[in-house]
């Protein structure tokens, strides 16, 4: 029997939403800045620069804490943690330890045997760090390491379960979820790079506790501790002992790595915060957030499914992601037709050529009016489904109006008898034996239709090469007798 794993996370989500950093003025536009331009002394921990809380960054921590049914705390206080890296320009994070922003909580998972609430310690306030660059792609494989400091003090939500996950699905699940409901909060852009990242502590039952550091994307994540839990497993099948430590993800290698010894809490030196005092939380600030939350996931699954008449699996999908939930009830406000068969192209179709983690195409590209045109054409029998399915990837790479591609990549459907008739005399010539059998059974005619279709690319009516073949057999048939 494979051993049981033990999972909890740390993730971290940049309030993507504030134009300036945590406690300074910085533009939190970090991105597309030249490095270390979005800085100054307050982010840089430079003598006498005093910080300044970023009141939406509470608001929206408040926020997420009732989203996940959670207790907010009544004092907003700050805390150092002490550590040396290179990317801790002050050689300290200014945190929460002692009196985090949120504690308890749960968010709600499908697992295969049912549903399964996944437990929150702990919410935090916290700057983030600055960012490290391997120009090799890894620590392992870099001569030198770089470091852009304009990430540092752009606004964070430590979020940190307790380790109520058992597999790497169940990891996936979860993240899937807090993806969504901060997406719908309008905290982060998950689509962004690094905007939410994790910190993975697995152990297998009764062992030590292993820490994979800075996860960036749900799939690696999940490939992560796929790894580390048969690293682990094979060790104590071999009588090893599996060591507590940090453990680097090496994403092009698809392996972990030591980094270093895994540090305890008193190793972090963490004392209060001198330059930002305690603040009360007023009772009636948390009522005015709690009256503004916008529709979480759950109840926009159950919309859906009632308002649309979508399967919950379809609902679930588009809801996992808040822009594909959102690009969905755009083009069913243009589309006339079957809203579900619309939902299924989306989900089943378009998300094909869409990369997960990131949906930017959504919009930029791909305009709802888009899909919802693809669906009028096959309505309308312009072309066919087969042909909608190929136009999804057209969609996404060209970003052009449905008409033209159909137009340029020769989808138009086929009707016309005249044009039709050379293939299907065509398909008979080169086809004998499957003539004979339909003129035995004539549920063998559905072979030739399919070659018609195949000479036509899908573009043939199939209704009209139908008859048009039934025609062909009687006057075999009666040439015959």
């Amino acid at each position: 029997m494979e051993p049981r794993a033990v999972i909890g996370l740390e993730i971290h989500v940049q309030i993507t939403s504030l134009k300036t950093k945590l406690f300074c003025g910085c533009s939190s536009d970090y991105r597309r800045a030249q490095p270390n331009t979005h800085v100054c002394p307050v982010c840089l921990g430079l003598p006498g620069a005093l910080p300044v809380t970023n009141e939406e960054a509470v608001h929206k921590a408040i926020q997420l804490c009732l989203a996940i049914n959670g207790k907010v705390a009544k004092v907003l206080r700050f805390d150092r943690k002490h550590y040396f890296y290179p990317d801790l320009p002050k050689n300290y994070q200014i945190t929460q330890y002692l009196e985090p922003i949120c504690r308890g909580g749960y968010v709600e998972i499908e697992t295969p045997s049912g549903a399964k609430r996944v437990r929150i310690r702990r919410i935090n306030i916290e700057e983030d760090p600055g960012r490290i660059v391997y120009p090799g792609g890894s620590p392992h494989t870099s001569p030198y390491v770089l470091v852009d400091y304009n990430r540092s003090g752009i606004a964070l939500l430590e979020i940190v379960t307790e380790p109520d996950m058992s597999s790497p699905e169940e990891a996936a699940a979860f993240l899937e979820k807090l993806r969504s409901i901060v997406e719908h909060l309008g905290i982060c852009d998950c689509g962004l790079e690094g905007s939410m990242r994790a910190d993975a502590n697995i152990s297998i039952e009764g062992g030590e506790r292993v820490e994979i550091k800075n996860i960036t994307g749900i799939q690696e994540v999940k490939r992560a501790l796929a790894y580390e839990y048969t690293r682990q497993r094979d060790l104590v099948l071999k009588g090893l002992k599996v060591k507590r430590e940090t453990r680097h993800w090496d994403p092009v290698r698809k392996v972990t790595l030591p980094a270093r010894a895994k540090e305890a809490e008193e190793d972090y030196r963490y004392m209060p915060e001198p330059n930002l005092p305690p603040i009360p939380i007023p009772e009636d600030l948390v009522a005015k957030l709690r009256e503004s939350l916008p529709e979480l996931p759950d109840a926009r699954v159950k919309r859906l499914i009632e308002q649309y008449g979508l399967r919950p699996q379809t609902a679930k999908v588009l809801v996992s992601r808040k822009v594909l939930a959102d690009f969905f009830e755009d083009a069913a406000k243009t589309y006339r037709g079957d809203v579900g068969r619309l939902a299924n192209y989306i989900v089943n179709d378009l998300l094909n050529w869409l990369k997960d983690e990131d949906l930017r195409p959504l919009y930029s590209r791909v305009k709802p009016s888009h899909v919802a045109r693809v669906m009028e054409l096959v309505d309308s029998g312009v072309i066919s489904i087969r042909q909608a399915k190929e136009l999804a990837e057209h969609l996404v790479r060209t970003g052009e109006e449905p008409d033209k591609l159909v137009e340029k990549l020769g989808y138009t459907r086929i009707a016309d008898p005249e044009k039709l008739r050379p293939i299907v005399e065509k398909v008979i010539r080169e086809n004998p034996r499957a003539v004979r059998d339909a003129l035995r059974n004539p549920r063998a005619i559905n072979f030739l239709v399919g070659m018609i279709m195949r000479e036509t690319r899908g573009r043939a009516d199939p209704v009209v090469a139908r008859r048009l073949v039934e025609e062909a057999l009687r006057k075999l048939r009666r040439s015959e007798s």
